[in-house]
């Protein structure tokens, strides 16, 4: 009895981390919800087919279906699209800061007329934003624009302070150019491998 309503507890909250991150690999499944190792994960996620959809990229990644929506009150329907790495890595950044409560994704930052942009997720943790981003496909161009509309936020005085930029990328080539974008910002770049996508 008591190991029935353990496993249910367990769904439960596997469940609801999916509903607030969309897509997760088994691995960070497995590191958010301390699964043990990689048989028992398989196994726990397994026993729970009925509530998620799962694709196979390098791992398997799982993502909510119907049933699984209606269970925890998810209204996103997520589908199988080429942004499953994005949603990857940017939950890869969270996990990383130590899953901080205040996360939200796709947040949008305007100042009416002036400057408008749309943050991959963003944090706060002592009056201090964390902006963070996803470099994953987008041309170097646009991570440029996105960093010149950062740059006219801070200099209209919209954050108290100054804001920190932790940054996710695929290659080292691309992490040293977004270093040199972000001068005298202060941001941090990690690499997928640094952070083991």
């Amino acid at each position: 009895m008591l190991a029935t309503i353990a496993k249910e507890q367990r769904q439960e909250r596997i469940l609801l981390t999916l509903k607030k991150l969309g897509f997760l690999s088994r691995s960070q499944i497995q590191r958010l919800h301390r699964l043990g190792g990689d048989r028992n994960a398989n196994r726990i996620l397994s026993d729970m087919n009925d509530y998620l959809h799962a694709v196979r990229l390098d791992e398997k990644v799982y993502y909510l279906n119907a049933a699984g929506r209606e269970r925890v009150g998810a209204t996103k329907v997520l589908k199988k699209t080429h942004q499953i790495t994005h949603h990857l890595m940017r939950n890869s950044l969270y996990i990383a800061q130590g899953c901080p409560s205040s996360w939200k994704v796709e947040v949008k930052l305007a100042v009416k007329n002036e400057v408008t942009v749309i943050a991959d997720a963003l944090f706060t943790m002592a009056d201090r934003y964390f902006i963070c981003e996803v470099d994953n496909t987008q041309r170097m161009a646009e991570n440029k624009a996105k960093i010149a509309k950062y740059r006219h936020l801070i200099a209209l005085g919209v954050f108290k302070k100054q804001p920190k930029f932790i940054w996710i990328t695929t290659t080292e080539y691309r992490r040293k150019q977004l270093e040199k974008m972000c001068e005298g910002l202060d941001a941090r770049i990690y690499t997928r491998g640094d952070l083991d996508v």
